[in-house]
């Protein structure tokens, strides 16, 4: 990875908070003309700092359940595993952690019948050991 000084690491807060900030706009923030602030970004995006840029979208329905898995694996990698869930749309994200817990896997149904279900097709897949679900009341602090 490349050397990343205090300008990039300002650069990257604003755009986590503001991705489509507009290039100007940025760079009268950080101090520089709009053509280095640009080059900047452009390096930030071509070396994989920078890996995409999203819509961050709200909770849409209020009947939506989000939860979290916390998968123990037989073994890992698992890879099998991550396939299979690559496959659920309910799937949002998953994330390999070291500790007792081998995967976290954050995901959002319509019902608690879907959530079951789900949950059961996770926990009969081949590779995995155990899991835990919680179920997500509210997000306090949400800055992904």
């Amino acid at each position: 990875m490349q050397d990343i000084d205090a300008i990039d690491r300002t650069i990257l807060s604003i755009l986590s908070r503001e991705a489509r900030i507009p290039m100007k706009t940025l760079a009268g923030r950080i101090g520089l003309s709009r053509s280095a602030t640009t080059e900047r970004v452009t390096r930030l995006e071509k070396t994989g700092v920078i890996r995409g840029y999203r819509a961050d979208i709200g909770q849409l329905d209020e009947g939506t359940i989000e939860f979290i898995l916390l998968v123990t694996l037989k073994r890992t990698p698992a890879l099998g595993v991550l396939d299979r869930l690559a496959g659920f749309p309910a799937v949002k994200r998953v994330s390999s952690v070291s500790g007792q817990i081998d995967l976290v896997i954050e995901a959002s149904v319509s019902s608690v019948n879907a959530l079951n279900e789900f949950r059961n097709a996770v926990a009969t897949m081949e590779g995995v050991e155990d899991l835990t679900t919680t179920i997500v009341l509210r997000r306090d602090i949400d800055r992904s």
